[in-house]
């Protein structure tokens, strides 16, 4: 009798630090809830679930009576709960140590609510580097699971993806899912005989073998036209009564679970990687054009696809400055936190620093550092807390560290672009002044109220305005589709709206232009301000604690003259 063939789900449920309280209620409405409902009610389907900690703690604190669901199914077997970063972090931007205390910290949440100790973590984004089996073997991770991108950049065939591997690195090893992006987008997006076909299929020629899926909660219910179509219309429920229906030739395993039993069919060797989409929006907006045309003119070709990467998730500390600015600030915290001297006689300093470890923890939440289909560093409110958090953790840090609180000046490449910045901090302020970029003030932190005053972002041309352009007047389409197929605005004709910044939005920035230049023009980005004066280099003449004189020549043409100006 052969082997049963495998399929192992690990369905993964996040929500920002800082998002709106009505946004995490209508998820839980229309997603959470309903999809452990109709777990329960099909309790030979098994799978793997990870919550995050922002998450966890919402739903405690709000939803009490969802953890006792969960930790019933946890009993039963028929969930295992997964680990990773308390707070979402994409653990390869983050120090070494804050890697392991994410981990430890969603670890000891899962034992102390559900009894359980996970053994396998999800992977923020599948962001993934070489260097992360150290990582993960030193916080007591297992397992994870990536995406057969991953694998198929590394020059696995198709054919090979349908068991788990060992990554290694320094002697430092985990096993690893090839999450199986044709699953991703059946379910539940295709037709529930469609996904039962592909598992027959792969069946057939992997006896004893697994297909695994990992992917977002949310697209069961929150995401656009799915709550409808999983719920109302039944798709959930056919695909869980399929699953049971052909369970003659399928097991619906944990992702733990398979492991217990199986040896991994090799080592994995991968390069750095994540999802296909992922790996799309890291790219610059330009590159970005051309590598989606690429990709549809071989579209047909899918020996082809697996040889074409976009970017890392790193490009978007290149395309967004703002979200390299935000992560500078955020090491630099880490680094004070870990500087500042234990205080173990002294249990208020004590208590102050794991307040300002845990304030770091939470602006460690991925979301506000990059963009892709969602609002991500676009989101005011997502941007601002975890400049909020930064700015009270860092204040600690200074209380805890002795002559950190008198005002000083620093001379020093704070955001790593190889050009140095002043920054100026006191008691009640700290500003980041760029010289290199017009002398402009980059960040602006007034700390007794632990506000950031520079927080906007430049407005620059993304991918979708193209599309946005084109689907302007087209009518929608009936169909439910996966959100990275989607085109969707909030109101009809935002496109007349688009307009790009020339410069950063910094503090500051000096704008001399033509006396004739009107509002209107000052709206339309048409002021056609002298380019030395608003973005050019100047001269730090001298600095101090409270001031610093900055310096330029250059010239200019006003009204037909050309005065040399200072």
């Amino acid at each position: 009798m052969p082997q049963k063939f495998h399929l192992t789900l690990l369905i993964h449920a996040h929500q920002p630090c800082g998002n709106f309280e009505h946004v995490l209620e209508k998820a839980y409405d229309s997603s959470y809830l309903p999809f452990i409902e109709h777990l329960e009610g099909h309790p030979r389907v098994r799978l793997g679930l990870h919550y995050s900690g922002p998450l966890l703690t919402w739903i405690e604190k709000h939803r009490p009576q969802y953890f006792a669901r969960i930790k019933k199914l946890v009993q039963g077997g028929q969930v295992e709960l997964v680990g990773g970063g308390f707070y979402e972090p994409i653990l390869v931007s983050i120090p070494f140590e804050d890697q392991r205390e994410q981990i430890s910290r969603l670890a000891a949440y899962l034992e102390k609510h559900f009894g359980r100790v996970p053994s396998g973590a999800w992977l923020a984004e599948r962001v993934w580097e070489p260097q992360l089996p150290t990582a993960l073997a030193a916080a007591n991770v297992a397992y994870t699971l990536v995406d057969d991108m991953h694998f198929l950049s590394a020059g696995f065939e198709p054919e090979e993806l349908f068991g788990a591997y060992i990554a290694e690195d320094r002697g430092k090893t985990v096993w690893l899912y090839p999450g199986q992006k044709v699953l991703r987008y059946l379910i539940p997006f295709g037709k529930v005989e469609d996904v039962i076909a592909y598992l027959r299929d792969a069946a057939s020629i992997h006896p004893g073998g697994v297909a695994a899926m990992g992917d977002d909660m949310e697209k069961f219910g929150v995401w656009p036209g799915t709550h409808e179509h999983c719920y109302k219309d039944g798709w959930l429920s056919d695909f869980f009564t399929a699953l049971e229906e052909n369970a003659d030739w399928l097991a619906v395993s944990t992702p733990g679970e398979y492991l217990e039993t199986r040896a991994p069919l090799g080592r994995a060797d991968l390069p750095t990687a994540s999802y296909t989409e992922m790996m799309e929006w890291a790219l610059p907006t330009r590159v970005r054009q051309r590598y989606h045309e690429v990709l549809k003119e071989f579209s047909a070709r899918p020996e082809i696809l697996s040889f074409l990467r976009g970017g890392s998730w790193r490009g978007f500390f290149r395309k967004y400055p703002e979200s390299n600015l935000l992560h500078k600030k955020m090491l630099r915290v880490s680094a004070r936190i870990a500087a500042a001297p234990a205080r173990h006689d002294d249990r208020k300093a004590a208590d102050e620093l794991l307040q300002a470890r845990d304030l770091l923890m939470r602006a460690q939440c991925n979301d506000a550092y990059w963009h892709g289909i969602f609002g991500g560093i676009y989101a005011p409110h997502l941007r601002t807390d975890p400049w909020r958090n930064l700015i009270r953790a860092e204040a600690i840090a200074d209380r805890q560290t002795p002559g950190a609180l008198v005002a000083r000046v620093e001379l020093l490449d704070y955001d790593a672009d190889g050009t140095n910045e002043l920054l100026f901090t006191s008691l009640e302020a700290q500003a980041l002044v760029k010289p290199s970029d017009g002398g402009t003030i980059a960040a602006l932190d007034f700390r007794p109220a632990a506000a950031t005053l520079v927080n906007s972002i430049r407005r620059r041309p993304e991918a979708y305005h193209t599309r946005l352009r084109e689907a302007a007047g087209k009518p929608a389409t009936g169909a439910v589709a996966s959100i990275h197929e989607q085109t969707r605005v909030k109101e009809p004709g935002l496109e007349r709206f688009l307009r790009y910044d020339r410069w950063p939005r910094h503090a500051f920035r000096v704008m001399i232009f033509d006396p004739a230049r009107t509002q209107a023009d000052y709206e339309a980005l048409e002021l056609r301000e002298a380019v030395g004066f608003a973005s050019g280099a100047f001269t730090v003449k001298s600095s101090a604690p409270y001031e610093a004189e900055l310096f330029r020549t250059d010239s200019l043409t006003l009204q037909g003259k050309n005065p040399s100006a200072g």
